[in-house]
Parts: structure tokens; C-alpha cells; sequence
């Protein structure tokens, strides 16, 4: 599948690297990156080849947010609203596809950029990268999903912090919130970002699939519920032949060896 918006790549052991490609308007989004989005995410969906993710900005921006000609428009409330759910559909996609998703985040990520980086399971940042909402300098707010997504993520106070306050914040910053799971030099950030995604190609696709969706869900649930969630996916993945191939690799003391089954 090919795009206008985005270069792909897939690894031969199939970590597919996905670069935002708008780098003289700092990866900003426009109509067209949106509704490829939704294309990409129907080939994350459905493409077994592709095992992992790595999201990551071409030039010096991961994405500086959303393009300004598109807030420009003259919109009517119900039309923004169909319009931006394609952004959100895409968000909540990443949060679903049983694969794991990586952010490689290697400059400027504000407004929507951070919106998508907060979707991402795990992020990884450039020691030069920074992260902000700026969409208070504009009369917005972060509306796509980030509200309840960064909160959740660094906690209310922060949160608040970040998006009232509209500063930006450096990797360091990101990082001891809780934002970004390591920071690493600039030049070491995609190797670094692909060497953790092919630790988790070691891992039982199944296991970390239902892994991010209880997760997901437990968020919404009380403490009871969020257990019967967890019960119910043992009882799912104890069947497979992956868990008994886990058992039988411990037993025999070598790696296992998972088929996704």
C-alpha cells in the first residue's frame, strides 16, 4: 500500500516503520494525512506480516500538529465534528490493533503529533524532542482524545499543567512524568526504538494483544470487573499453543518459540 503523506517500510522481521512525511510544514496534519491514517489503519488490522510499529516524523519535527489552513475553513459545528472523528478513529485504532505500537518521537510533537504519541503503547523520544498542547493559543482545546489520555497517563494535575498552561516540555521533562519511556541521542533513536521492538517480537502475539486490550479496559472498570476482565483473558490464552509451548520451553530451559496461535 503506498501513501502521499507517509513513508512505510517493512523489516524482514516485520517491525513496519511508518514516518510522518510533511517535513517542510513539520509533519503538520491535513486532510489528506487523516484519511490516510484510516488506510493505514486497515493494513495494521489485517496485514499478518506486519508484527510491530514504529511511528516516527521525517526531518526535524515528529509533528508540529495540525495544519493551520485546515482551522482556517469556515466549519459548521456538525461537519468539524464528523471531520475530526477520522482523527479519532485512528487514535482509538492504535489503541486496539493487537500489535504493538511504538512512538520513535525525534523532534517538535505538539497539538495533534502529541494526540498520536499518546496513542502509541510505548514512546521513546530524541534528547533534542519536545512535547507541548499549544492548542490554547488558538481558542482550543486538545480534542481528539488527548484530554482523558494524558490524564490518565501522568496523572490530573499535570495534565492540567500541560494543557492550561500550554508550555513545552524537553524529553528529560517528558520522561520523569512519565510521558516517555526513555530518552535516547538523536542519532540512536530509531535503532533504539526497533532493538525494543524486536524484544517484544519474542513475545506470544496473543498474550500481548489481549495484554493492551484488558488494560484498556480495566481503565473504565472497577476494581471487580477489571478482574473478571483479566480471568477471562487467562482462560482465553491458557488454551493456545503458544502457553503450552512457554511451559514446555521453560521445562526444557530454551527460548520459546510462539506461532501467534
Amino acid at each position: 500500500m503506498t501513501y502521499n503523506t507517509l513513508l512505510t517500510s517493512l523489516s524482514a522481521d516485520g517491525i513496519y516503520t511508518v514516518t510522518l512525511n510533511r517535513p517542510d510544514v513539520l509533519n503538520a496534519v491535513n486532510d489528506e494525512m487523516r484519511f490516510e491514517f484510516r488506510r493505514l489503519a486497515e493494513a495494521l488490522y489485517m496485514d499478518d506480516a506486519i508484527r510491530a510499529v514504529i511511528i516516527t516524523g521525517a526531518g526535524r519535527a515528529f509533528s508540529a500538529g495540525a495544519d493551520m489552513a485546515y482551522l482556517e475553513r469556515d466549519w459548521q459545528t456538525p461537519a468539524f465534528r464528523a471531520h475530526t472523528r477520522i482523527l479519532t478513529s485512528f487514535f482509538d485504532d492504535l489503541e486496539q490493533i493487537e500489535k504493538p505500537i511504538l512512538a520513535a518521537i525525534n523532534g517538535v510533537s505538539a497539538g495533534a503529533g502529541m494526540q498520536l504519541t499518546l496513542s502509541c503503547d510505548i514512546r521513546f523520544a530524541a534528547q533534542s524532542a519536545q512535547f507541548g498542547f499549544r492548542e490554547g493559543n488558538i481558542g482550543l482545546i486538545p480534542g481528539v482524545g488527548a484530554c482523558s489520555r494524558l490524564a490518565r497517563m501522568i496523572g490530573y494535575g499535570r495534565a492540567k499543567e500541560m494543557i492550561l498552561g500550554g508550555e513545552m516540555i524537553s524529553a528529560a521533562e517528558a520522561q520523569r512524568i512519565g510521558l516517555v519511556y526513555q530518552v535516547v541521542p538523536d542519532g540512536e533513536l530509531l535503532n533504539t526504538t526497533a532493538e525494543f521492538a524486536r524484544k517484544l517480537l519474542t513475545r506470544a502475539p496473543q498474550a500481548i494483544g489481549l495484554a493492551k486490550r484488558v488494560m484498556r479496559d480495566c481503565l473504565s472498570a472497577d476494581l471487580s470487573t477489571g478482574r473478571d476482565i483479566e480471568s477471562l483473558a487467562m482462560s482465553v490464552l491458557i488454551q493456545t499453543e503458544d502457553h503450552k509451548e512457554g511451559v514446555k520451553a521453560f521445562r526444557e530451559k530454551r527460548r520459546p518459540k510462539f506461532k501467534g496461535k
